[in-house]
């Protein structure tokens, strides 16, 4: 019989929001007047939108499921996206930067993440912010790329931590040589916007030491202050040195359509000065036949001036979330980080144990949060609030955290 994959036995047991949602069934079984509509469970956990698609860009997708059923309308596979898209990204979120051969169409930012893993293989070193998307971490272990968890990180991952006290940029001098470091801005957990001097400087750093960053813009839509950069091709040289994915998931409500892109700019090179852009076509190529056509289709609604609008709406509705949840953690005497350019609050509880916390709230407040030490070593004493949800569950859980 064939062995198990040794990789999927060194990484840690239990994916973060997996284990959330099991502590919540607990919870609820042990508390059935949690039932009660005053009583119930209101979750401020995990980042998946709440609010239906907006009108035009909804349209677009109804259009693009009709004419599949048109003999002129039918598309099969299109592998790396349709044209008309990739020249429409490029347009609208490049400035037409790009060739449509640099941007490549997906069914999201974190399985392209996946896939880029297994773009670079087992030999590459990582590093990552800490703390950090935990995807960064767990498919670095499953494709073999560092070792087993041993209980503040996985072996072979270099953390560069996030802090308040480095204003949650990290210390570029200890990113190791020749790897991936994996960016993401703004942050998920800390909610934290990196500003045009600190990517200038991870760009700087970057190509000094050969490192290849795989910078994450899942949040860009969010940015509101005008002078933090929205990709990382805002900074001269990140061609030569950087990979950018992003999504429609959360600007405009595609959690449950799957429609997102990555840029490989053909200046980007390996050390032996072969093209990544060439290996990524070939990788996507052979394990990917493309996104659903009927998601494009709402893409190209997306970013229809009309469409812009309404994903500027959406942000916005969730910013005014995050807004209530912050003002309510802050009226408690609570710091927090994020929240003004982002839909992620980062609350500090200094000296304690994160999942002790979650269960604090949970228990005293029925509300259902995210623990900061999933997230990475950094993340101890940290929750991370999330603001999708509707607007009059959000309310009340931020009431409710008066009782902390």
């Amino acid at each position: 019989m064939v062995t198990r994959n040794p990789c999927i036995a060194r990484i840690k047991a239990g994916y973060l929001f997996p284990e959330i949602a099991k502590r919540r069934r607990e919870y609820a079984a042990a508390h059935p007047e949690t039932a009660r509509p005053e009583a119930r469970i209101i979750s401020l956990g995990v980042g998946n939108t709440t609010e239906p698609l907006l009108p035009h860009i909804n349209a677009g997708l109804v259009e693009g499921a009709r004419r599949l059923g048109t003999a002129e309308g039918y598309s099969g596979y299109q592998d790396e996206g349709l044209p008309a898209l990739r020249e429409k990204i490029s347009r609208v979120f490049y400035r037409g930067g790009f060739g449509i051969d640099e941007i490549f169409i997906s069914d999201g930012a974190k399985c392209d993440i996946g896939r880029l893993q297994l773009l670079f293989g087992s030999g590459t070193a990582a590093a990552v912010q800490d703390p950090s998307y935990p995807v960064y971490v767990d498919g670095s272990v499953l494709i073999g790329a560092a070792g087993g968890w041993e209980g503040s990180g996985y072996g072979g991952i270099v953390y560069l931590p996030c802090t308040a006290e480095n204003g949650y940029f990290p210390d570029l001098s200890a990113l190791p040589a020749d790897s991936l470091f994996y960016f993401c801005s703004p942050n998920n957990p800390t909610g934290a916007a990196a500003g045009r001097d600190q990517l200038g400087a991870l760009v700087k750093a970057a190509r000094e030491k050969g490192v290849l960053i795989v910078y994450d813009a899942a949040y860009a839509e969010y940015i509101r202050d005008p002078a933090l950069p929205k990709s990382i091709y805002e900074i001269e040289g990140a061609r030569e040195c950087a990979v950018e994915v992003n999504s429609f998931s959360k600007p405009a409500g595609f959690t449950g359509v799957r429609l997102g892109w990555t840029v490989v700019p053909r200046e980007l090179r390996y050390g032996g000065g072969e093209s990544v852009n060439a290996d990524w076509a070939r990788v996507t190529g052979t394990i990917f036949n493309g996104a659903s056509n009927i998601a494009q289709a709402g893409a190209l609604a997306a970013l229809d001036d009309e469409g812009i609008k309404e994903m500027r709406t959406l942000c916005d509705f969730y910013l005014g979330n995050a807004a209530l949840i912050r003002k309510a953690l802050e009226n408690l005497g609570i710091s927090c980080v994020g929240g003004d350019n982002s839909p992620y609050i980062w609350a500090g509880f200094p000296g304690r144990d994160s999942w002790d916390v979650f269960n604090e709230i949970l228990e005293k407040c029925q509300v259902i949060t995210t623990p900061g030490a999933g997230f990475g070593p950094a993340g101890q004493s940290f929750i991370r609030f999330s603001a999708f949800g509707r607007r009059s569950d959000v309310g009340e859980a931020a009431g409710r955290l008066s009782r902390l």
